[in-house]
């Protein structure tokens, strides 16, 4: 049996030092990849815990599910634990059959029971991965009877609605909800029934192609290679994912060689180094969309008409052109990019006039004050600077408030907020996952806390559209399906929506000449374990 090495305490510290020193190295270890990012949204390593982009980026290199997403086609399942499986006949069940052998970081066996234990974990913990599972209607009640081990290699999984088993298996390629955990290492390090939540919030307990050797909040998590993995061997031993916020510092380490990727970098910054021969930058299409949350359980934003006053004084092209460039493109309806054979687009323009019509009409004819929560760093903080300075022509006199995941994102989860500019989407690569992360809402009552909706907790329900987004799902004509979406996304623009898209996500990446491998993933989970150095 293999087991991962552990590196001493005064080694792992010397490392730290040398690559939290700004006097850093003129290039980085052959064999170690060195990544600047944003840790200020990652929360917990815990994969029940909430979807952040930034989570989802380690999570995807340190636990698989059954099967995975394609790095390049979006919508095309691709095996990962499970070598096969089998759509039943009556399309009402899925069998997967693991691959031999397989084992987990610690060395113990995966089993079907590990994975029927991490899917009824999710629910158990209700966070914001159960959403995922709750929406397919599984429950805690029915997940004994609707997740079974048929024998130590076999997995079966039942589908409970009328819809396409795709979007099961796309539910369990996302990480987070479908990621498999080593059972008996986890619950070594329950406590309080925490079901070992508390520990996993700084280790892992995977299969994947690393494993967490140490994680310092807002500083950095070190990756070390998984001995045990399945697939091949990975070049890098180590993987070193740094916590900087600062898009200018990131450009800087970048340019000298001390960080070989930086995940968060300016349009400035990315502009600058497009002329560097030793740095490539990459931009693709990337899951998600920015938008400006507004909650409906303020008694002012209940009104349409202030909604729709706002949306009047966004000025939706100059944002696309001077804040978002690097960071998405201009896509304002809540279908992403690619997804809606039937594309629509609403029609939205800046009308400041028309805005100060509606305002005294909802009666605010001398505007009214607002808060604006947002990430404090770009583009989120940028957008929020934009927005208010837009609102002010209207009368709206909006405060900024920034701040980390937690701070800006925990009282969303609360519904206790009036405006948030963030990021969503649906990880799952077809309209119905747009559709439900940002407008379905099947219960609207405090209690029900269905945290992973946005339209839960912008207190947003509309039953006649919740029953369309049912129906398209469960129609299984292509075209019939497109009209279907396509008529939902008008629906959702008449109804003065509370979640507002502006730009569909763009990932933009800056990478030293020399790495090679890297491949950027469309819904987030970009894995590593194919990245070399051609030194």
């Amino acid at each position: 049996m293999k087991r991962r090495s552990l590196f001493t305490t005064a080694a792992c510290a010397a490392m730290v030092l040398t690559f939290t020193q700004h006097q850093a190295l003129a290039d980085t270890p052959a064999n170690q990849l060195v990544i600047g990012f944003s840790m200020s949204n990652v929360l917990t390593l815990d994969p029940a815990g909430s979807s952040s982009k930034e989570r989802v980026q380690i999570l995807a290199n340190l636990y698989d599910g059954l099967v995975g997403i394609d790095p390049v086609q979006r919508a095309k399942i691709v095996p990962a634990l499970a070598e096969r499986w089998e759509i039943a006949g009556d399309r009402k069940s899925i069998r997967f059959h693991l691959r031999p052998n397989l084992r987990f970081a610690s060395g113990n066996a995966v089993t079907a029971n590990d994975v029927v234990w991490s899917l009824q974990r999710v629910l158990k913990l209700n966070l914001a991965q159960a959403t995922n599972l709750r929406l397919r209607g599984y429950t805690v009640e029915n997940a004994v009877q609707s997740f079974k081990a048929v024998d130590g290699n076999t997995v079966e999984i039942s589908i409970l609605q009328p819809i396409d088993p795709q979007i099961i298996m796309m539910t369990l390629a996302m990480a987070g909800t479908g990621s498999v955990l080593d059972q008996k290492e986890v619950m070594g390090h329950e406590k309080a029934g925490d079901l070992g939540a508390g520990w996993l919030t700084t280790n892992s307990a995977g299969t994947a192609a690393f494993t967490v050797q140490s994680l310092r909040p807002n500083e950095m998590v070190v990756l070390t290679r998984n001995e045990n993995y399945w697939g091949p061997a990975p070049a890098m031993s180590r993987v070193l994912m740094r916590h900087i916020p600062e898009p200018q510092s990131q450009r800087l380490l970048v340019e000298k060689g001390d960080l070989d990727i930086a995940y968060s970098l300016g349009a400035a910054d990315l502009k600058s180094l497009e002329g560097n021969k030793n740095v490539k930058v990459t931009t693709e299409t990337g899951n998600g969309l920015y938008y400006l949350a507004m909650s409906l359980k303020n008694q002012n934003l209940a009104k349409p008409k202030l909604r729709e006053a706002i949306l009047k004084l966004i000025d939706y092209d100059g944002l696309n052109k001077t804040v978002m460039p690097y960071y998405g493109v201009r896509h304002l309806s809540p279908i992403q990019v690619g997804l809606a054979q039937e594309p629509f687009e609403p029609k939205l323009k800046m009308d400041v006039a028309g805005a100060k019509a509606l305002l005294t009409e909802a009666g605010y004819p001398d505007g009214l004050d607002l808060t604006i929560r947002t990430l404090s760093e770009p583009p989120f903080d940028n957008l929020a600077v934009a927005l208010q300075s837009m609102l002010a022509q209207g009368g709206i006199r909006a405060k900024i408030l920034t701040g980390s995941g937690e701070q800006v994102y925990g009282p969303m989860r609360e519904r206790n907020f009036e405006l948030i500019v963030g990021r969503s989407g649906g990880q799952i690569s077809h309209p119905d996952g747009d559709m439900r992360s940002l407008a379905y809402n099947p219960d609207n009552r405090d209690e029900a806390k269905l945290t992973g909706l946005v339209g839960w907790r912008v207190s947003f329900k509309d039953d006649n559209l919740n029953q369309k987004i049912d129906a398209a799902l469960q129609e299984t004509d292509p075209e019939k399906q497109a009209k279907l979406y396509n008529e939902i996304e008008k629906l959702y623009a008449e109804g003065i929506p509370a979640v507002q898209p502006i730009s569909q996500v763009m990932d933009s990446v800056a990478q030293r000449a020399d790495i090679e491998g890297f491949q950027i993933s469309p819904v987030w989970q970009t894995k590593l374990e194919t990245v070399r150095k051609r030194r």
